[in-house]
């Protein structure tokens, strides 16, 4: 059985995670909605955002989550030089991605300890971001060619 402390700790890694995937779901979705003007892929991520909503439900409350939150004492909220610079829709696209995938990796292990069927749906998740960024990727390479 976990400890108190470390179930708080837990809790702050799902929610630190559920959030930065969401944030770079929402930014990739309005990359794919109001640039690419793309029905199908702004759908894609949207779905899996609402998916995201879906499992949390199965391995944490959001009370809980919201009570493990400390925001202002985590120690990696600095941003680094390197979260300040970009050079266009390519390099915004491919670090919310990454996020994106980052983040669901993270939920994947630890919804582990609560609930293996709800890993195995985040890892699900996680591939149908691999196949939604190869799209993505093919359009937002043809459109800052023709340029």
């Amino acid at each position: 059985m976990l400890r108190q402390d470390k179930i708080k700790n837990i809790n702050r890694i799902i929610d630190a995670n559920i959030n930065r995937a969401k944030e770079g779901l929402r930014v990739c979705e309005e990359i794919t909605r109001f640039i690419l003007d793309s029905r199908s892929l702004t759908e894609g991520f949207k779905k899996i955002r609402h998916q995201i909503d879906t499992l949390l439900k199965g391995i944490a409350s959001s009370a809980g989550l919201l009570k493990a939150r400390e925001s202002l004492k985590d120690v990696g909220r600095n941003i680094s030089a390197g979260e300040l610079k970009r050079r266009g829709l390519e390099d915004i696209f491919f670090a919310n991605i990454q996020r994106i995938k980052e983040s669901l990796r993270v939920l994947e292990e630890f919804s582990k300890l609560e609930n293996i069927k709800i890993a195995v749906r985040f890892k699900k998740l996680r591939y149908s971001i691999y196949e939604l960024e190869k799209k993505v990727a093919r359009e937002i390479r043809s459109l800052c060619h023709h340029r």
